[in-house]
């Protein structure tokens, strides 16, 4: 944990040292008291002395109880800060990078990391403050006893000590198994249906068995680190009364009074051994907790913006291939849901050049929708190439090449230019966002809201409303090729062919329609028909002539959208 983020004012430390000596000095009496009471009261036959000293050890208690009870309000002011700054960093990475893991941190991990905290703040204060007590009363009694208990109590700790950096790791990495299996059972027990219907059952078991497989690898690793945890407590805080009496007679031998040696074995058993055994389980487990969410709430380091030669040599590649290559090819390219399943695209060629302006039709459930989730690198084909400008799909490199606009569409709550502008890497000038939204048809829109930085909720606008935003935020994406996936059909027949026109007129950009109206056909250079493992290809006079199932399509009245078949 950085020191910024345990950043406190002075009197914070200085509060929880002044209470937690009151601890100290309850755990100091206790065995003390207890010898006095003993040596210089029953066996010598004084009972009132040895009633004062139980009456002293008695009130120790109370006061050490009061001081406990200051501790956990000084503790408040010191975890409630560190929740505080990671809040407001979530919040911060949230707004500013979209950080799907923000809701997360926020709900959960911020709470852990407080909560983590203050336990490890308390069980290791009242050891340090125990440990000093108890180790300054066995020397008051008789320096011998420290002989008897101090190694094996420093010999505990340090090989609790040994074990903290590797608990941590298997923590972590048991954390991140689980979660890994939590994320696969999460997208395949919604998915049942359609896996058994695909024929991908063993597939799906394959990929969770390997999930399961790496919990329980996980789960052993850290049980293993976890017995010599245990190990390390029992040689610290239940090895030194045992030594405590086997070396009994020598002890007495020396100079230990009786009073002495029950007051050694009070301290042992009563103060060190109850804070070990917190120390112990509360540092290992908490610690491990605590370092692994504090990993993940903190951001990476930021590597600073990138040389500017080598951003001017990718956008050059991204020219040169944008230039030189089709906007998107299929070579032979082949897909299905299952091993069992038919396959939706069977060796697939097509070639969209750069510029180009492509319809895709074909009846419902045919494979519109996959067609463009593969091209844009959501589905892994099982033969054959995907390229977007020359890049390979999917590619770190390909996906900025593309951007792919899904039927429903994605508003974010903040202003209308924030949500316009996520695809871009700084904001978008306002001459340059005003002329996309003309382009697109979102200023009235635009107008009704306030301008660009009026702000937006989602939930009040209409799902047509919402497509526009999207369309707009799409349209100034530095993305050349468009995939637009049925993403207007919430708009009207003339807001539709609005933006696409605004599309396919745009400076290098390359257009690629998933058809929800036979005008989109129409106004496209080239269609390709979809009709299960045959296609066709052509103009719309060309599949007028040569194709009776877009003749059938083209029929006054009939639509040719589509869902798609499995949820992406």
């Amino acid at each position: 944990m950085s020191a910024p983020l345990l950043r406190v004012g002075r009197a914070v430390p200085v509060r929880l040292v002044y209470w937690s000596l009151l601890e100290a000095g309850q755990t100091f009496l206790l065995g003390y008291a207890l010898a006095r009471a003993l040596d210089a009261g029953f066996l010598a036959g004084d009972a009132r002395t040895g009633l004062w000293w139980l009456a002293a050890a008695a009130g120790a208690v109370g006061a050490g109880a009061y001081g406990t009870r200051r501790v956990y309000g000084v503790v408040a002011d010191l975890v409630e800060p560190v929740r505080d700054r990671l809040v407001a960093g979530v919040v911060a990475r949230g707004v500013r990078e979209a950080d799907p893991g923000a809701l997360s941190g926020l709900t959960q991990q911020a709470e852990i990391a407080r909560d983590t905290l203050a336990g490890l703040v308390l069980v290791s204060r009242s050891f340090v403050f125990t440990a000093a007590g108890a180790l300054t009363g066995l020397c008051a009694l008789a320096p011998p006893l420290l002989l008897v208990v101090l190694p094996p109590l420093l010999a505990g700790l340090a090989l609790f000590a040994a074990t903290l950096r590797p608990l941590a790791r298997r923590q972590e990495a048991f954390l991140a198994a689980d979660e890994a299996l939590a994320a696969e059972l999460g997208e395949v027990c919604p998915g049942l249906r359609d896996v058994t219907a695909a024929g991908a059952e063993e597939q799906v078991a394959a990929q969770a068995g390997e999930r399961v497989d790496a919990e329980f690898r996980a789960a052993r690793a850290l049980a293993r680190w976890s017995v010599v945890r245990v190990a390390a407590l029992a040689v610290g805080g239940q090895l030194p009364p045992v030594l405590l009496l086997a070396a009994a007679p020598w002890l007495l031998a020396h100079g230990v009074t009786a009073g002495a040696l029950v007051g050694a074995l009070a301290y042992v058993t009563q103060s060190l051994l109850p804070a070990l055994q917190n120390l112990v389980h509360g540092l290992g487990t908490g610690g491990a907790r605590l370092t692994v969410v504090l990993r993940r709430l903190r951001p990476p380091p930021d590597p600073g913006p990138p040389p500017a030669p080598a951003a001017e040599a990718t956008a050059d590649a991204t020219a040169q291939a944008t230039a030189d290559a089709p906007a998107l090819s299929f070579s032979a390219v082949t897909f299905a849901y299952g091993p069992a399943s038919s396959p939706v695209l069977d060796g697939l060629d097509l070639v969209v050049p750069c510029g180009g302006h492509l319809a895709v039709v074909g009846p419902s459930g045919i494979g519109k929708s996959t067609l463009t989730a593969v091209a844009a690198g959501l589905l892994s084909p099982a033969h054959g190439v995907v390229r977007v400008c020359g890049r390979p799909v999917p590619g770190a490199r390909a996906a900025a090449l593309r951007v792919l606009i899904p039927q429903e569409a994605y508003v974010c709550t903040g202003t209308l230019a924030e949500n316009l502008g996520l695809l871009r890497p700084d904001p978008v000038p306002g001459p340059e966002l005003l002329a996309a939204a003309e382009a697109v048809g979102l200023t009235p829109l635009l107008d009704r809201l306030g301008g660009p930085h009026a702000p937006v909720r989602p939930a009040a606008l209409s799902a047509g409303e919402r497509q526009l935003i999207a369309l707009t935020r799409a349209y100034l994406s530095p993305a050349p090729l468009a995939l637009l996936d049925e993403a207007t059909c919430h708009l009207d027949a003339e807001a539709e062919a609005r933006a696409e026109r605004a599309f396919a007129a745009r400076p290098g950009g390359t257009l690629v329609v998933v058809a929800h109206r036979i005008g989109s056909a129409r106004r496209a250079r080239r269609i390709l028909v979809m009709d299960g493992p045959r296609t066709a290809y052509g103009s719309h006079e060309e599949l007028l002539r040569g194709c009776a199932l877009y003749r059938e399509l083209a029929a006054p009245g009939e639509a040719v959208g589509s869902q798609p078949p499995l949820a992406l």
